[in-house]
C-alpha cells in the first residue's frame, strides 16, 4: 500500500492518564480474544463483559495533545484517517451534506473516553459520545505476531513497509472504525441502538450483525474511492484484506475459542458476510 507522501490528519491525538502514558500488555489472550482486540470489538459489549479497566475515578486526570511523533506507525495512522476525510467529505458533499471529521486518540494500556474506560483488551473501537476512534499502540504488533497478517515487501520497495503487518488491512481496521463514524452522523447508529431495546436479544445480536457489516461496506467504500483519488493500492493489499475478513467472523472467532458456534450470540456476522 502506498501511503508516504500524502498529507496527515491533525484530528490525530495521544492520550495521557495522571500526566503519562500507562503501558501494558495484552500477554496471554487467547487468540480468539487477539483476533477480537484487533479487529474492532463493539465498544459497550467490551464494558458490559469487563474487558475494561475500571477507571471511572481517572476521568479527570486524562489528557490528550496532538500526535507529533514521526514514527512509521503514528504517520501512517495519520494519512489513513486524512485519506478517510478526503473521500468522506467528497461523499457527503455529493449528497449535499457536511460531513464532521472524527478524531483519533492513540494510547498505551489504557484510555478513558466518553463511553467509559477502556484498557488495550478493548481493541480498536469507536465512541460514539465523543465521535472518537480509540486505537492502541500495541494494534500493529498484534496484528503482525498474531494474525499472520504480512504486507507485501516485494510492493513499493520502501523500506519502512518491510516486515511490517500488511499495510492494507491495518487500513481496513482504521476505515472500518470510521464507518461507525458515518454511522453516527447519518443517524444509522442511533436507529440500532433503539431498535435494539425494543427487540430480543437474538434479535439485538442481528441488528449489531447488520451494523458491523454496514461499516465494513463503509470501509470498501473508502477504499474504492480512494483507489480513485490517489492509486493508493498494490498487488498483494486486496489479498491481506480478505484474508483478515476471513479471520474475523464469528464463526471462526468462536472455534478458535473452543466454543461452540452459535448463530444466534453472533454480533459481527461470519468470515463469509465479512469478506
Amino acid at each position: 500500500m502506498k501511503w508516504q507522501g500524502r498529507r496527515g490528519s491533525s484530528n490525530v491525538r495521544t492520550s495521557s492518564i495522571g500526566g503519562k502514558v500507562v503501558g501494558g500488555s495484552i500477554g496471554g489472550i487467547i487468540i480468539a480474544g487477539i483476533l477480537w482486540l484487533v479487529f474492532g470489538v463493539n465498544p459497550m459489549t467490551a464494558l458490559q463483559t469487563g474487558q475494561v479497566v475500571a477507571g471511572s475515578g481517572n476521568n479527570n486526570n486524562t489528557s490528550t495533545e496532538a500526535a507529533t511523533s514521526n514514527d512509521r506507525d503514528t504517520q501512517f495512522v495519520k494519512v489513513v484517517l486524512a485519506d478517510t476525510e478526503e473521500v468522506w467529505h467528497q461523499i457527503f458533499n455529493e449528497a449535499g451534506s457536511t460531513y464532521k471529521e472524527p478524531s483519533l486518540i492513540l494510547f498505551t494500556g489504557q484510555v478513558n473516553s466518553a463511553c467509559g474506560s477502556a484498557s488495550s483488551a478493548t481493541g480498536p473501537f469507536y465512541c460514539p459520545a465523543d465521535q472518537t476512534v480509540y486505537l492502541d499502540t500495541s494494534f500493529f504488533v498484534e496484528m503482525n505476531q498474531n494474525l499472520g497478517i504480512t504486507g507485501d515487501q516485494q510492493g513499493s520497495g520502501e523500506q519502512d513497509n518491510a516486515g511490517k503487518a500488511g499495510d492494507f488491512a491495518q487500513a481496513y481496521v482504521i476505515a472500518h472504525e470510521v464507518g461507525h463514524h458515518v454511522q453516527t452522523l447519518l443517524g444509522i447508529s442511533q436507529q440500532v441502538s433503539e431498535a435494539s431495546r425494543q427487540v430480543t436479544q437474538v434479535e439485538a445480536n442481528k441488528l449489531s450483525v447488520l451494523q458491523e457489516l454496514q461499516a465494513d461496506c463503509f470501509a470498501g467504500v473508502w477504499a474504492q474511492r480512494n483507489q480513485e483519488r490517489v492509486e493508493f493500492l498494490e498487488a498483494g493489499d486486496i489479498d491481506e484484506a480478505i484474508n483478515a475478513a476471513s479471520q474475523i467472523g464469528d464463526d471462526r472467532l468462536a472455534k478458535a475459542s473452543g466454543g461452540a458456534v452459535v448463530p444466534d450470540n453472533f454480533t459481527h456476522g461470519t468470515s463469509q458476510q465479512r469478506v
